[in-house]
């Protein structure tokens, strides 16, 4: 079974979307793990090794994506932990490229169909263990 973590770093308390995301994932068979709101990378990062998650979900609405989600890749990477990071939020295009730049896999947008996201994120598992 897939073993998915959706965090919500930063200040951000709106986490409607996250919990959306969480259950359309839990509802496709995938094992969820919800870290809640006002997380540091810090906690997000070992959290995601010590669950030994398979694929990491970030909710950013607050526009500190570009400061939060480098650091969680960093740490990840720090950790050696290889997992697939996906990010969703109100994220401007360029800010999305640079991100996948950096290495996220996917950056969701608002009105992204649940069925799109439940299915790249098995493609992002079955990919990152090929």
């Amino acid at each position: 079974m897939i073993k998915v973590m959706i965090a919500k770093p930063g200040l951000d308390g709106h986490d409607r979307g996250a919990k959306v995301i969480a259950r359309a994932l839990r509802d496709a068979g995938m094992e969820v793990i919800y870290t809640g709101i006002r997380q540091t990378p810090e906690q997000i990062a070992q959290a995601a090794v010590d669950e030994d998650v398979d694929v990491l979900g970030l909710s950013i609405l607050s526009g500190a994506h570009m400061k939060l989600v480098p650091k969680v890749l960093d740490l990840l990477k720090e950790k050696g932990a290889n997992i697939p990071v996906f990010v969703g939020g109100i994220i401007p295009e360029e800010d999305a490229e640079k991100l996948k730049e950096m290495g996220v896999v996917e950056v969701y947008g608002p009105g992204t169909s649940t069925e799109k996201v439940a299915e790249q994120v098995k493609n992002f598992v079955e990919h990152s263990h090929a």
